[in-house]
């Protein structure tokens, strides 16, 4: 399976510009062979949440409907987030799993909420994890700061998850925090991560890039700097099965024991 990562530098709160550049990538990345092209989070607007409500649509509508005609013109499946109206008040941020054929196949809201970026203030939490069928085996959805609650990982190998895909703008100051945790994150489940962050800044904060593709051992098969780039990899998802052999983690584990019941005092 062949993944692009379109690391965009976002323009705030104007979904047309920003669509612009989706469309471009994605023509290129369909050019390469790339079979998924992944964009940041909220990737039409930023985190221009003040104005959610103008910017929301159904997930049928609006920017959502606009990538889903643009995965078909190009036989490619896109996935990124961006605000979502589920309901009459109730505003995600969300992640949507386009097939090569325009179909929805997934949708993911941000179940753990950024304060820092007020995302509480402004969104709703999602209430579920999501695994996709993508033809070449499950994908988790995961959105940014989901990244720090190992749980969700690890709830998604146990299902049978051969990778994770992240849609992110992560801060440069915690870039660190970032490279750190999505290593781990791939070394503690022997699964892929595959995660787009922004590059570029905001009124508010300025973002570290670095979107990569990591193995199940942890390494990494490709990695931005800061700047935008298009990146596109191989991934070998036999590499699973193959790392799981050789370290037996999944084996190993004595899930009786964690739930602190029997912890000592």
């Amino acid at each position: 399976m062949t993944i692009a990562l379109g690391q965009l530098n976002l323009v705030w709160g104007d979904p047309a510009a920003n669509l612009a550049q989706v469309r471009s990538w994605t023509a290129e990345a369909a050019e390469q062979g790339a079979d998924l092209i992944v964009f940041p989070e909220l990737w039409s607007t930023g985190y221009d949440l003040a104005r959610a409500e103008d910017h929301a649509t159904a997930i049928d509508a609006g920017i959502f409907k606009a990538t889903a005609s643009l995965a078909r013109a190009h036989g490619i499946a896109i996935l990124g987030s961006c605000l979502a109206r589920l309901e009459p008040g109730r505003i995600a941020n969300t992640a949507v799993y386009v097939d090569a054929t325009g179909q929805t196949r997934a949708a993911y809201s941000k179940t753990h909420l950024f304060g820092l970026m007020q995302e509480d203030r402004y969104l709703t939490a999602g209430e579920r994890l999501e695994l996709v069928d993508t033809g070449w085996g499950l994908f988790g959805l995961a959105i940014c700061y989901d990244l720090r609650f190992p749980e969700l990982f690890r709830s998604y190998a146990l299902a049978g998850a051969c990778a994770v895909v992240i849609p992110a703008e992560w801060p440069e100051p915690r870039c660190a925090h970032w490279r750190t945790l999505l290593q781990a994150r791939a070394i503690e489940n022997q699964m892929f991560v595959i995660a787009c962050n922004r590059a570029g800044s905001d009124a508010n904060n300025r973002f570290c890039g670095q979107s990569c593709i990591i193995d199940p051992m942890g390494d990494m098969l490709v990695e931005a700097d800061d700047q935008p780039q298009l990146l596109i990899a191989e991934l070998d998802l036999s590499l699973i099965a193959q790392t799981r052999a050789r370290i037996p983690v999944f084996d190993d584990r004595r899930p009786e024991l964690y739930s602190g019941s029997n912890s000592g005092s």
